[in-house]
């Protein structure tokens, strides 16, 4: 069959519309969705108007939708937070970019006492429905403060949800619901997946829930937990696993805060076992809070001790160790054998 000759079923013409897109060009294309079909969006930062900002997550947008729609800043991090919470409170829904989320810092006040508090303080008379995107991790062979994993401090913070999306179609979904939030989103984006590999999106502007784990493979054995650039890792240790025939499920946690421990507690119920990799450093860590309450709730379908793989509890190092500092295949593999070894 040709496009020529037969006419094309739904099926195959809603097909012809989806791209295959990285993850930095499914945020584009949520951005421009919402762009579009709400007046009320606005894109604020440093350099995301003319210059499509440092990773080009924004390219083409000023050009499209004008100067009053995707604002160029000055370089005060302090100052797009104050005036993002100030959009937010007045009816807009304005979606911030910090450059790297180690520049995220000045903007801490902003966030956590007012945005996450303005609800409450006004009770409901105000919402916060804004959006502060910072491509976040290592693995770029960036500075340590540009390198950050630090997705805890504000998951800890009532108030805010904190996602973090693994892959093109998820970044695209999840976007497009924490821009259509009543209240204030974080959207962290592994910066090491950018461009790792292309996916078929359809801009068709359907959102994904900001409340759910995703599981991205079944398995029987062991449950690996994980989100963001891990996610890289974690399903090349469950291929390496396959071979040495244990089965692995794979959870995608994508929303930090509010977290699904519904689905992960599901998932360990079959398996019995449980492995959580994450790249941030293992203290007072969202690890730790999977772990607890798996600890604290799910302790009778336990057959091991939950692991963790995490980053050290160090500052990030420059680049010429980076890579050792984050959660490997064999690292993964290790603590999945020990988990497996408990009968």
């Amino acid at each position: 069959m040709t496009w020529l000759n037969k006419k094309p079923t739904q099926k195959q013409w809603r097909r012809s519309l989806m791209a295959k897109v990285t993850m930095v060009e499914a945020v584009t294309m949520a951005l421009a969705h919402e762009l579009e079909h709400d007046k009320d969006v606005v894109v604020l930062g440093e350099d995301v108007g003319i210059n499509g900002g440092v990773f080009r997550a924004t390219n083409g947008l000023a050009q499209k939708f004008g100067e009053d729609r995707v604002i160029d800043t000055p370089l005060a991090e302090a100052m797009i937070a104050g005036m993002t919470v100030g959009m937010a409170t007045q009816g807009m829904k304005p979606v911030a970019e910090a450059q790297f989320m180690g520049f995220i810092f000045p903007m801490f006040e902003h966030i956590v006492c007012h945005a996450a508090r303005m609800r409450n303080r006004t009770r409901g008379r105000l919402t916060c429905p804004l959006v502060i995107r910072a491509p976040y991790g290592g693995g770029i062979h960036a500075p340590e403060h540009h390198s950050e994993s630090i997705e805890s401090m504000f998951a800890h913070t009532p108030g805010i949800k904190v996602v973090i999306p693994s892959s093109p179609s998820r970044a695209y979904g999840l976007l497009l619901a924490a821009i259509r939030s009543p209240d204030p989103v974080l959207f962290f984006e592994p910066k090491r997946i950018y461009h790792l590999n292309k996916e078929e999106v359809e801009d068709d502007g359907e959102e994904y829930p900001l409340d759910m784990c995703f599981v991205i493979r079944e398995g029987t054995d062991v449950t690996l937990v994980t989100w963001g650039a891990m996610m890289k890792e974690t399903l090349a240790a469950a291929d390496k696993l396959a071979e040495q025939g244990i089965s692995a499920e794979v959870i995608d946690v994508a929303s930090i805060s509010p977290l699904d421990m519904e689905t992960i507690h599901e998932s360990v119920a079959k398996t019995g076992r449980c492995v959580i990799i994450q790249e941030a450093a293992k203290h007072c860590s969202v690890s730790s809070e999977i772990a607890a309450n798996l600890a604290d709730q799910g302790i009778y379908d336990l057959l091991a001790p939950v692991k963790r793989v995490t980053g050290y509890d160090t500052i990030m190092p420059l680049f010429k160790m980076e890579m050792k500092y984050m959660p490997s295949v064999d690292r993964i593999l290790q603590k999945v054998n020990q988990v497996m070894e408990v009968s």
